[in-house]
């Protein structure tokens, strides 16, 4: 059994890992237009922007979906 802190500390970091492919991509568009690369110019920048973000959003549903589906797996055992 672990204690409340353990708990809410593994808890912590599973959202930590669940989030940080979304929060790669908004760095990766933050960067791309600070750095230029990414201007009003930009070809289908509009369809290049959902791609990068909705992948992210994507990544991170699947990874906490795993997550849930583990732990109702744990709780059945």
């Amino acid at each position: 059994m672990q204690s409340a802190l353990g708990q809410g500390l593994v808890k912590g970091l599973k959202l930590l890992i669940a989030f940080t492919p979304w929060v790669l991509a908004c760095y990766a568009f933050y960067l791309l237009h600070t750095s230029g690369t990414w201007t009003g110019e930009t070809p289908h920048r509009g369809k290049m922007s959902v791609t990068l973000l909705g992948t992210g959003m994507v990544l991170s549903f699947l990874i906490q979906s795993r997550f849930i589906r583990n732990k109702r797996k744990q709780a059945i055992e």
